[in-house]
């Protein structure tokens, strides 16, 4: 169970640093050819979810590494499914039909909860 978590987390971590860290850092105009959506959505809140996606992916990694508060990585598994849900509805209403992405972010979180649990 422990292998199975360290392997998900960090598969998520890994992406979430990448695509948040690009999104607190890039303009409006590099970010527009892969996130059609951030012509639609305030720079704060670009920023705001890329700063979310940064936290969450160190809140799956560092308190179980560390053993302190890893309940941390349980609420980071519960958030990142809760974001892709999100995600997934955007995209869907801007008649975006290109979710696979997001639909196996929001599988990979599903799998890293019950296995973020077992570090409770």
């Amino acid at each position: 169970m422990n292998l199975a978590y360290w392997i998900v987390a960090c598969l998520l971590a890994l992406f979430y640093l990448y695509g948040g860290g690009v999104k607190v850092v890039r303009s409006r105009e590099r970010l527009r050819p892969m996130m059609a959506w951030v012509d639609s959505t305030p720079m704060p809140a670009v920023r705001a979810v890329g700063t979310v996606e940064v936290l969450g992916a160190i809140g799956l990694v560092l308190p179980p590494l560390t053993g302190v508060a890893p309940w941390l990585a349980l609420a980071a598994a519960i958030g990142f499914v809760i974001l892709q849900i999100g995600a997934t509805g955007v995209h869907l209403a801007r008649g975006d039909r290109r979710v696979a992405l997001n639909i196996t972010l929001l599988l990979a979180a599903a799998v890293a909860v019950p296995l973020a649990a077992t570090l409770v």
